[in-house]
């Protein structure tokens, strides 16, 4: 997974190199198949059960990173490439349990204010799938082009955020609004599995609230549907 840091070659440079990237690693996936595939217990959150090519997606809340991995890789594991700006909280062992496929992953970390917006797009040319996670307000005229680029390109655009960093309405919007981890006794055992509550709004087909309980990560380290008790998702400690 490339590295860039402060002291990697010059923004223009970089933005230059992953153009050139896109060509090779640009969507497995037909312009004309319009969702990429998420794991089923994301299904009910999203109006045609998949990610819309094109749209913007907002994930924040307790949680939030763990949420966006998991949203990332049922793409990721369908042959899709992902590339991750300012991943410096991403946990990779985690990521890789949840499903994203490391070579299939494209990061940059420490990106600056300035070049935030301009590693992004240069992200959106090249996979399907762009998590960022700004570490500062994002300019209404940076997120205006950052999702009309995602729009042209087809691209699905994941912006882990709190509430304040993103200046326009997504097109979904997920809120982890309640997280229990699960595993630990009295004063014994380890935590194994974490339940929580995901909540979406969105514009037009997504306008209607819906909301999923869900095993984030469960104890073999995916996402799960709660659809039985906790005992089939966790083990004995």
């Amino acid at each position: 997974m490339p590295d860039a840091a402060p002291s990697d070659p010059p923004l223009a440079a970089l933005a230059v190199e992953l153009r050139q990237m896109a060509g090779a690693v640009r969507p497995t996936a037909l312009a004309v198949e319009r969702t990429l595939p998420v794991h089923e217990s994301l299904g009910p959150l999203f109006p045609m059960g998949g990610l819309a090519r094109s749209s913007t997606i907002g994930v924040s809340g307790p949680g939030a990173t763990s949420l966006a991995l998991a949203v990332a890789a049922g793409p990721s594991a369908a042959g899709s490439w992902v590339g991750f700006v300012g991943a410096e909280r991403v946990g990779w062992a985690a990521a890789a349990e949840l499903g994203v496929a490391a070579e299939r992953t494209l990061v940059v970390c420490d990106v600056g204010v300035g070049q935030w917006p301009t590693v992004t797009a240069a992200l959106i040319d090249a996979v399907d799938v762009v998590v960022a996670s700004p570490t500062h307000p994002v300019r209404i005229n940076d997120a205006r082009r950052l999702a009309a680029r995602a729009r042209e390109r087809g691209a699905v655009l994941v912006v882990v955020q709190p509430a304040s960093s993103w200046p326009m309405a997504f097109d979904v919007g997920l809120e982890v609004t309640a997280a229990e981890w699960c595993g630990v006794g009295s004063g014994h055992g380890r935590l194994s599995a974490r339940r929580v509550t995901v909540s979406a709004t969105g514009r037009r087909g997504a306008a209607r609230p819906r909301d999923t309980t869900m095993w984030l990560p469960a104890a073999t380290g995916e996402p799960a549907c709660v659809t039985a008790g906790p005992e089939r998702h966790l083990r004995a400690v």
